[in-house]
């Protein structure tokens, strides 16, 4: 049998699988929203950098726990505003793991698990990406995939990638 949610903190779970019901879903609609835009091959590794971003996102904007329930129309403009480009999203992620990881909860928390492994991923991956900050007009750039590139962390090309997505949908 499946459940949603964690096993009893007293330790007398029944050993039963325990489903991260709420990181798939923000991880469903992160894929949809990216998949709706059509800016990437699903199978491309920036696909799933603005997917794991996207996703982060939609589950830790969620403080009522209600993910599973919510509308998704409701919460674009939330999205759209934490995904901004002057916005401090590398330290709002850091600060809500944080915060979720502290409130007290003794068992594991298979949906928080998995946000933390898609955001030690964003962090820990390089992807070889163009330097957007190349001066311009420094060389002839004949084709879309020449010019300078740069070694750039996953998340900071998932979540340019997330947010397109959200104005596209």
């Amino acid at each position: 049998m499946l459940h949603r949610g964690r096993e009893s903190t007293d330790g007398t779970g029944d050993g039963e699988l325990t489903v991260p019901m709420a990181w798939l879903y923000a991880e469903y609609i992160a894929d949809e929203l990216l998949r709706s835009g059509d800016l990437m091959p699903p199978t491309s590794v920036e696909f799933r950098a603005g997917r794991d971003a996207l996703a982060l996102t939609v589950f830790l904007s969620d403080t009522d726990g209600e993910l599973s329930g919510i509308r998704v129309i409701t919460r674009m403009e939330t999205w759209l505003s934490l995904t901004a480009y002057d916005q401090p999203w590398q330290e709002w992620v850091r600060g809500r793991l944080r915060d979720l990881s502290a409130d007290g909860r003794n068992a594991p928390d298979p949906d928080l698990e998995l946000a933390r492994e898609a955001w030690r991923w964003l962090r820990e991956t390089e992807l070889l990406a163009p330097d957007l900050n190349a001066v311009p007009g420094g060389g002839a750039v004949t084709g879309e995939d020449e010019g300078p590139k740069v070694w750039t962390p996953a998340w900071q090309l998932g979540l340019p990638l997330g947010h397109l997505a959200l104005h596209l949908f």
